[in-house]
């Protein structure tokens, strides 16, 4: 055991030490990053990457690209995203110099009421099967973002995925470890469909791979012909609607055909100089606006990235916060949030009393009067730039597979909550609770970065590291991703999950040992984990050269391609 304990204690510092030695100087960067004037694109798989670049060269718009290579996307990463998921984006348009915010997230069905759930004896919506489907708001999404911003049509746009459906691509290795895990879920489950979308001749795609879905070029080539309608009021949402019925769900026609995204008002606030922008709720955006208002009085250039303070705080702002998403984030049709006040420098004030510099705290929410995914960004010549994500959840979603279709339904409706009264309670035709957030920030009213950090409830947490890793410490835009990340688990959900604890910090790698035990000494639990630390992609402008800086994931498949 003390051999063990010696040869881990030698493997963080060996790495701490070998961080260091880059000939940039830049201690965590693994790559430089890519810089070109006339487009960028950076996706999570590099296939997607070069449809999107493709687009942009025969004068696509970002956002025609971005759609282009999110239908890539629902081919090749089936384990993150796809047409049977949800969508949100914040667009900058260059025209009129200025953002927009969409909102392509889908409701519960009209007939399904809490009742049901009560009835069923049930304290918490299940994670598979045909309860958790609400509407996939995806499609939607692409065509109320292509009829403002799109210029190719729609059928070149979906033409690549379309393509890359009927011949096949090879499966990556991080996605073969996906679908094994996938794939074996709803086998177990005796879920319909499974083998004829997403096996080769019965077996399980494996790294290197040729993987077809002949089922998603088809529906695909429907949508490019006939528009969102192909997908909302014809066949494709009949044989949606009779399959979750014959499943025992609710999802209807008329739930589909009824559907429509919101175009919103992206909020924002400023942060050293830089004003970062998020969507409201039903997302959970706000949440990282409000870890950086708490953090905004501390000195973290000082204080040093990975010091035991600057963990400290960060964890501290995060609980704080976290308690206040799961007592007042929800659909806003629904629910009275605060957002504005939420938001407010003067309650981060507020909120940041309770923090002890020395110790490790819990909290409950402030009193106001008054979850895998994919993240893609795209630059284009035109100066327009789009932060787009997109996901199923849980990965591959419900396990719903509507019979030759080729995509699985999202299991979104499980992040409702079955207590009543409470503003993310179930209600038949209502959004749920969602994690999946795309960032954007400006300064000086111009474009300055636009980014995200995909993986569930993570995504604050990351978003707010991306922008410290650059603003507090110095760190470009590839080294702000690849720095070792900080995460905290724990605490309430909005689902209902009530905290009794701190929770437990969790860490990547790179951090120093010394840190980790002040930490323990604060009182701080400390852990160790894969796979919670999200996948960035990032664009950055410099309007000075007028040039484009692109990022991505280093932990992923991820491409960061212009030219």
């Amino acid at each position: 055991m003390k051999k063990l304990i010696t040869f881990c204690f030698l493997l963080v510092l060996g790495y701490s030490i070998l961080a260091q030695d880059r000939i940039t100087g830049k201690s965590f960067a693994t790559r430089s990053e890519v810089i070109a004037s006339n487009g960028m694109a950076c996706t999570s798989q590099p296939l997607a990457t070069q449809v999107a670049l493709d687009i942009l060269k025969k004068g696509g718009t970002a956002i025609d690209a971005a759609i282009a290579a999110n239908a890539a996307l629902g081919l090749m990463e089936p384990t993150g995203c796809g047409i049977g998921g949800d969508l949100f984006a914040i667009v900058w348009d260059a025209k009129n110099k200025k953002l927009h915010g969409l909102n392509a997230s889908g409701r519960s069905p009209q007939s399904l009421s809490l009742q049901y759930f009560k009835e069923q004896g049930m304290n918490k919506i299940p994670a598979y099967g045909p309860l958790p489907v609400s509407v996939p708001g995806a499609v939607d999404g692409w065509f109320e973002l292509h009829g403002k911003f799109g210029k190719m049509p729609m059928n070149e746009v979906l033409a690549p995925a379309i393509y890359y459906a009927e011949n096949g691509f090879p499966v990556s290795e991080l996605i073969a470890y996906y679908f094994n895990i996938g794939v074996r879920n709803y086998q177990r489950r005796n879920f319909p469909n499974v083998s004829e979308t997403y096996t080769i001749n019965g077996e399980i795609p494996q790294k290197g791979d040729i993987f077809k879905n002949p089922f998603l070029a088809n529906t695909y080539k429907k949508i490019a012909d006939g528009g969102r309608d192909a997908f909302y009021k014809g066949d494709i949402a009949r044989t949606i609607a009779t399959f979750i019925q014959e499943q025992g769900g609710f999802l209807s026609y008329e739930d589909l055909s009824s559907h429509q995204s919101e175009w919103i008002e992206p909020v924002s606030t400023n942060y050293r100089g830089y004003d970062v922008w998020e969507l409201p709720p039903n997302g959970q955006g706000i949440a990282a606006l409000q870890m950086l208002n708490i953090l905004e009085a501390y000195d973290f250039q000082q204080m040093g990235f990975g010091s035991a303070e600057h963990i400290h705080y960060f964890a501290e702002a995060k609980k704080l916060v976290f308690e206040d998403r799961a007592k007042y984030y929800a659909d806003m049709d629904f629910a009275k949030v605060p957002v504005n006040t939420l938001i407010s420098k003067e309650y981060a004030a507020e909120r940041r009393k309770l923090i002890n510099d020395k110790r490790a705290g819990k909290y409950q929410a402030g009193q106001i009067s008054a979850g895998e995914t994919i993240y893609m960004t795209v630059a284009d010549q035109y100066g327009n730039m789009i932060s787009l994500i997109q996901s199923n959840y849980r990965g591959m979603g419900s396990g719903m597979i509507p019979p030759a279709l080729g995509f699985t339904l999202q299991d979104r409706g499980e992040l409702f909550t079955l207590t009543e009264g409470q503003n993310n309670t179930y209600e038949p035709g209502k959004r749920p609770f969602h994690t999946i957030i795309p960032a954007f920030v400006t300064k000086d009213g111009k474009p300055f970065m636009s980014y995200g950090v995909m993986g569930g409830d993570f995504q604050p947490m990351g978003h707010v590291e991306i922008i410290m890793n650059m603003i507090d410490f110095g760190m470009n835009l590839q080294e702000a991703g690849d720095a070792p990340r900080i995460s905290h688990s724990g605490g309430s959900s909005p689902t209902g999950r009530i905290g009794t604890d701190s929770g437990e910090i969790k860490l990547e790698s790179g951090f120093d040992y010394e840190v980790i035990r002040q930490l323990m000494r604060m009182g701080h639990r400390v852990g160790f984990s894969n796979g919670i630390y999200g996948g960035y992609q990032a664009i950055m402008y410099d309007s000075k050269n007028k040039v484009y800086y692109g990022a991505s994931e280093s932990r992923k498949d991820g491409q960061a391609a212009g030219y």
